[in-house]
């Protein structure tokens, strides 16, 4: 199995259920089960064991906690029979999550249209189906702007908040086999709207896209928004010169010098509450090359800036604490377990963007893999053949990066030390 986007299939797969289908779950419980049994008989026509088995019905009528118990281990299921990616891009489970989207709101087939917003507020506007998938879109929105397809890799779909205050809020990635039209039906309240964005963590990639107008209007668009919306953060002298280079529209200029500077190419979560150095503390978190980092406010009211240096991060888990004392949403937390000064311990942050920083911390860790594979290739024609073993073996024992997904929970669980989550996830299962 490969890894990096395929990989993140299963977590996606988890947070579109999250998000569609907790409203409508007990009246859409049967036809899932029911379903669910005909889908898994072809899965498993095509792909044998490798789907696991569906979880156990309940014949009597449900209370609301054998309910949450069976939205759990439905939560658990996806994640795991999402974990191939054969199995995730066949037609049998994208069939299977296009009719479940869509019957959970019952949303039939029909044409229908759906704006894409860029980064400059613009907006493609798309003659589409209700039942046309993520993938399916960005295609139809590239070939509108006239990108490649080999450009595809490098950018997705987001679902994000553009609001009144200035404030920009990239609410999640859209899972490939997700129905869009269908997903905006149902964050209604959350006013979200759907965009295209580059999906890469590596700033430098920039460069691979600079020779395509298109792609490198794009660059320059979100670029241009990041500034903006303070994302970025240029000095006085920089800004001068961002400014000279855009009142003279000189784009590749204006994208080689912005990545000079802090948090370009980096994702801004909103603000949000951690537990380092202490409990309780907020948060601002940057994503990006290779590092979260967070601007701390203690309770003393003073701030201090962490980075947390994903090369020194073993692994994570983002987890469901069930609703808030005012019962408006979920609650979600990420912690991951970091090696501070030789000490491995577990950082928490909660965030309704759990599964968008989870999701980031994959995508660098797959672009670090890339390039050491890349460097690998590089230096076995240099090296001699006694030395290659050696290199290789020392070259994976670094790239050995577990994540994992804890079902709903009502009560927060700590980690200790004979927790063994971790050891029964493998590489080339993220």
């Amino acid at each position: 199995m490969s890894y990096g986007g395929d990989g993140l299939a299963g977590q996606q797969a988890v947070d579109t259920w999250h998000h569609q289908v907790k409203e409508c779950f007990q009246a859409n419980l049967m036809y899932f089960a029911v379903f669910s049994n005909v889908h898994i008989g072809k899965l498993r026509h095509l792909f044998g064991s490798a789907v696991p088995a569906f979880p156990p019905k309940f014949y009597l009528a449900m209370t609301k906690s054998m309910a949450d118990e069976r939205r759990s281990q439905l939560e658990q299921y996806l994640q795991n029979v999402t974990l191939d990616s054969n199995i995730t891009n066949s037609d049998v489970f994208i069939g299977f999550f296009r009719k479940l989207q869509q019957d959970t709101f019952e949303i039939q087939t029909q044409r229908a249209f759906l704006d894409v917003y860029l980064a400059d507020g613009s907006n493609i506007r798309l003659d589409i189906q209700t039942s046309d998938t993520a993938q399916r879109i960005l295609e139809v929105t590239f070939c509108k702007m006239g990108l490649s397809r080999e450009l595809l890799k490098y950018f997705s779909l987001f679902f994000f908040q553009d609001r009144d205050d200035g404030v920009l809020s990239v609410v999640k990635k859209v899972a490939e086999f997700e129905l869009p039209y269908v997903s905006l039906q149902s964050m209604k309240e959350l006013h979200c709207k759907l965009g295209i964005r580059k999906w890469y963590m590596d700033p430098s990639l920039d460069t691979r896209l600079m020779d395509c107008r298109a792609s490198l209007n794009l660059l320059y668009m979100q670029a241009i928004q990041e500034v903006k919306r303070n994302w970025v953060k240029p000095t006085e002298g920089q800004m001068q010169e961002l400014e000279f280079l855009q009142k003279n529209a000189n784009k590749a200029k204006f994208l080689e010098l912005i990545r000079e500077m802090q948090f370009y190419g980096y994702v801004r979560l909103d603000p949000c509450i951690c537990d380092y150095p202490e409990e309780g503390c907020s948060a601002d978190i940057y994503v990006g090359n290779n590092e979260i980092n967070c601007c701390i406010k203690l309770p003393t009211n003073q701030t201090k800036e962490v980075s947390f240096k994903i090369n020194r991060l073993r692994s994570w888990q983002v987890t469901f604490l069930g609703a808030t004392k005012d019962g408006e949403e979920d609650t979600l937390e990420l912690r991951f377990e970091y090696n501070d000064s030789g000490t491995w311990q577990w950082i928490i942050l909660y965030t309704k963007q759990a599964f968008l920083l989870s999701s980031c911390l994959k995508k660098m860790i797959s672009e670090q893999m890339m390039k050491a594979a890349k460097e690998g290739q590089e230096m076995e024609i240099e090296m001699p053949e006694s030395t290659k073993n050696s290199k290789k073996s020392s070259i994976q024992e670094k790239q050995v990066v577990h994540s994992g997904f804890i079902s709903r929970k009502r009560f927060l669980v700590r980690p200790n030390e004979d927790d063994c989550v971790f050891e029964k996830i493998r590489e080339e299962d993220l």
